[in-house]
């Protein structure tokens, strides 16, 4: 079997994998901090910059998370099938 450090092929996709995990983690952690401040928006009110810095968060935090999402599990099948032809 090979090992990831001598397929290139294995050897991106790890690369990949590392940045999806880094990538899910800044876009859950942007959607923690946008449910943080909508709750001290509703205890304080709806001020202009407060909403700003909720749809910023969200807004970034999409645009993290949903090709992360989409390419870590690309990158689980792809190891599933290799592992399941024996490569």
């Amino acid at each position: 079997m090979n090992s990831p450090s001598s397929d290139p092929v294995r050897e991106r996709r790890a690369r990949i994998a590392k940045w999806t995990l880094l990538a899910n983690r800044i876009g859950y952690l942007l959607y923690a901090v946008a449910i943080a401040l909508f709750v001290m928006a509703f205890a304080f009110g709806f001020k202009g910059p407060i909403v700003t810095a909720i749809t910023v968060s969200l807004v970034l935090g999409s645009i993290l998370l949903a090709p992360a999402i989409v390419l870590g599990y690309a990158v689980k099948a792809a190891e599933k099938d290799d592992r399941s032809r024996g490569i």
